[in-house]
């Protein structure tokens, strides 16, 4: 799960790794097993996101949520097209730092829709907004997309469960779109 296609560039893991453990260790107590018998995947939505597989008691794959993988999130540009992002990079408007705080900071639903107050988003999404039902929808997109990036991890067993967890596993419509 490290390899990349540029050997300069290996994958490095940074993500929510206390909150998901303790989220599919949580499952499994509550069903009466050891967390080394089941199968998930948890996804962690909240300021950034990160989604991964835990395997028979190993946390064996996720997105490097922090450095840029992933879906989008609340503040969180998420993973981009490639050539796109090198014109941004050299385009000679913004300079490093600005372009890491647009990628990790003020990326994402701040940058697409001026906030990240998920609740406030919630109320428009319900009213009707169709800019804020579309952001939040391809928000919800990336996080389906990512939770099925990870079946083959399991290398053929079944995945006993979906787990949601963080802040916006509050968020009705997100979670309705991605279940």
């Amino acid at each position: 799960a490290k390899i990349t296609g540029v050997k300069e560039l290996p994958r490095r893991i940074i993500s929510h790794a206390l909150n998901q453990i303790a989220t599919a260790h949580r499952y499994a107590e509550d069903r009466g097993v050891p967390y080394e018998k089941v199968n998930v995947i948890v996804a962690h939505l909240g300021g950034g996101i990160t989604v991964g597989a835990h395997k028979r008691g190993r946390y064996i794959d996720v997105n490097d949520g922090l450095g840029g993988e992933g879906p989008m999130s609340p503040e969180r540009a998420g993973s981009l097209p490639g050539f796109a992002l090198v014109d941004y990079c050299f385009s000679g408007k913004y300079t490093k730092d600005e372009i890491k705080k647009k990628l990790v900071g003020k990326g994402g639903i701040l940058d697409l829709l001026g906030t990240t107050n998920m609740m406030e988003l919630e109320k428009r999404y319900v009213a009707g907004d169709a800019e804020v039902i579309a952001v939040m929808d391809a928000m919800a997109y990336q996080v389906a997309k990512e939770i099925t990036s990870l079946w083959p991890a399991f290398d053929g067993e079944t995945v006993d469960q979906i787990l949601i967890t963080g802040g916006i596993a509050r968020c009705k419509p997100t979670v309705a779109y991605i279940k």
